[in-house]
């Protein structure tokens, strides 16, 4: 019998990536998006034009699914936008997963720890949010939790791959053709990055064995634990690869010009909400997946080279000459655990 799999905001990266991914694997997939969206192009997936809200139209459109992946984000990244939007999103689905008995999974993120996060997070972590989104990111798994729908968090870094939308193209490789390397934060400090088709794998990976799981449960995606040096071996290959370095030039450093932003804050709302979190750039941390890799199996694990080069093809400022192999139809090498 085939399964099914509601991808609520599978328009938006995250929720593409996920839907691509189900569909690979076999799962019938109905992907939401807003009644006025056009659906991209995207085989295997069932697109269906109903506002979140409508709960009821929803569940109609995926009759059968066992499982809901909860991929909608605020429409902004403003503080603002995240107090007023991400609590009624959760709640639309969660009365979606009642009204299918489906399993809701959620990707969660490392805001929850706060400045004082120790260098390994595990999922019994004591969380001390200080931020504004991180106390949403809080509330939004204690209502989960205490909701009573069957549930799985799965905690990961900072996105890359699948699209636009973060650090890496949006600071990291902005003026990468320039021969210039953006980092935001302190050169030696290492970072919790997840790149997006593992991630999106490893959440079809827990969705079927979603039976073995407690009633709420909570799980670390390890991803690539990466500092500026780590980034820089990676993208500068390439870079000379595609001719925006000479032989045996080295990419050039700049940072990101904190000082400007925080400036600007008290007028620029985006601007101010990533001045506050600022601190994950200069907090070494790294995410324990061993109840993961102990449900699943080794993680799925694209290695850091191939896993750059596809990003920045993703985004079209690679040539096909100069990515240095093609990544594999299936399953990605798997990640030693992280658990110690």
């Amino acid at each position: 019998m085939t399964k099914t799999v509601l991808v609520l905001g599978a328009r938006g990266r995250f929720g593409l990536a996920a839907a691509r991914a189900f569909a690979v694997a076999g799962w019938r997939v109905v992907g939401q998006m807003r009644p006025d969206a056009v659906p991209p192009a995207a085989p295997g997936i069932e697109w269906r034009g109903v506002d979140m809200q409508d709960t009821a139209a929803l569940a109609a459109a995926a009759v059968g699914a066992s499982v809901v992946v909860h991929a909608l984000n605020p429409a902004a990244y403003t503080n603002a936008a995240w107090q007023a939007e991400a609590v009624p999103l959760l709640t639309a689905a969660i009365a979606l997963c009642r009204q299918l008995d489906a399993t809701l999974m959620l990707p969660g993120n490392v805001y929850n720890f706060g400045k004082d996060m120790p260098a390994l997070l595990r999922e019994d972590t004591l969380q001390q949010a200080h931020t504004v989104k991180g106390r949403v990111r809080v509330a939004l798994e204690q209502q989960l939790s205490a909701s009573g729908v069957r549930a799985v968090v799965i905690r990961a870094g900072d996105f890359f791959g699948a699209g636009r939308g973060s650090w890496f193209d949006l600071a990291l490789t902005k003026q990468l053709a320039k021969g210039r390397f953006t980092y935001p934060g302190v050169g030696d400090v290492s970072t919790a990055w997840a790149y997006l088709p593992d991630l999106a794998r490893t959440f079809v990976a827990v969705a079927e064995r979603r039976d073995a799981l407690a009633p709420f449960e909570v799980l670390h995606f390890a991803g690539h634990a990466l500092t500026a040096q780590r980034w820089l071996e990676a993208l500068t290959p390439l870079a000379r690869a595609q001719g925006w370095l000479v032989p045996g030039a080295s990419l050039k450093r700049a940072g990101m010009p904190w000082a400007i932003l925080r400036l600007a804050s008290p007028f620029v709302p985006a601007w101010a909400a990533l001045v506050e979190m600022r601190y994950l750039w200069q907090t070494p941390h790294a995410l324990a997946n061993a109840r993961l890799t102990a449900l699943i199996g080794p993680e799925p694990h694209t290695p850091l080279p191939l896993a750059v080069a596809a990003a920045l093809a993703d985004l079209g400022q690679l040539t096909p000459a100069s990515v240095p192999v093609s990544l594999p139809a299936g399953p990605a090498p798997a990640a030693a655990p992280l658990s110690s």
